[in-house]
């Protein structure tokens, strides 16, 4: 089993930045691929940004590119978000996620952090 927390939401402006932190607890650590997910107010959860086991290869959404960045502390066993330039349509709860290596879906999540973005 591997236990997430996330923290780091809130209530910003457009334009702002924020860093969402995922800590993990349980089994390895860098056993994991992570990701990072949203889901706003009557929509499905879709995929934000995810990272490799070692940290070294990355892949976004379109919608973030350029503007988000995912990085991972394994020492510390947590994933981060690097949230820059937000926008409102931004504002979802993010949920952090955890990938087994002979996983094809995501085996663990979070319970989700709110960021708002207002205009």
């Amino acid at each position: 089993q591997v236990q997430l927390v996330e923290s780091g939401g809130g209530l910003v402006q457009a334009g702002d930045s924020l860093r969402l932190s995922c800590a993990a607890s349980g089994r390895t650590f860098s056993n994991y691929a992570m990701g990072w997910f949203r889901q706003a107010p009557g929509k499905e959860r879709v995929f934000v940004a995810d990272v490799n086991r070692s940290g070294g290869s990355t892949a976004y959404a379109d919608s973030v590119k350029g503007r988000f960045t995912i990085s991972r502390d394994n020492a510390k066993k947590t994933v981060y978000l690097q949230m820059n330039s937000l926008k409102p349509e931004d504002t979802a709860v993010y949920y952090c996620a955890a990938r087994a290596v002979v996983s094809a879906a995501y085996d663990y999540w979070g319970q989700g952090t709110q960021v708002t973005v207002s205009s």
